[in-house]
């Protein structure tokens, strides 16, 4: 992924000035929403180091678990607290992703929720529902 490119959080901006910035380690995520969607997008580029460095200690596996899915698309629904005076938040979204190999299709909603530590977020755990189709 190049800097120029869209971000694959969808959030309108390139790749550089969205998730990028936080994957490089030029700065970081400042809310809960942008730690989930920064996320979001590494699992798109493959990033695991980035994953699990943002994934709270108390909580964190061995690998991320990353997959031969293709991330395609990230819809947030809502956000409860996460913002940059806050010390917890929740976000709720769906992700949908395709399998290149067999092209099936399919989706994952979470309810994330995430602490901020030491002026960092961290993702803890999530509420998770998948489907296939």
């Amino acid at each position: 992924m190049h800097d120029d490119d869209r971000c694959p959080c969808l959030s309108g901006d390139t790749y550089g000035a969205c998730c990028g910035r936080y994957h490089s380690g030029a700065a970081t995520a400042p809310t809960a929403e942008a730690l989930m969607r920064s996320r979001y997008s590494a699992f798109a580029v493959g990033d695991e180091a980035y994953l699990l460095a943002t994934w709270a200690p108390a909580t964190r596996p061995d690998t991320a678990g990353l997959g031969d899915e293709q991330w395609r698309r990230l819809d947030v629904h809502r956000t409860e607290r996460g913002g940059p005076f806050d010390t917890a938040g929740v976000v709720e979204f769906t992700a949908f992703y395709r399998y290149p190999a067999t092209g099936a299709r399919g989706s994952l909603h979470e309810t994330s929720r995430f602490v901020r530590e030491g002026g960092r977020w961290y993702y803890v755990d999530g509420d998770r529902e998948a489907s296939d189709r």
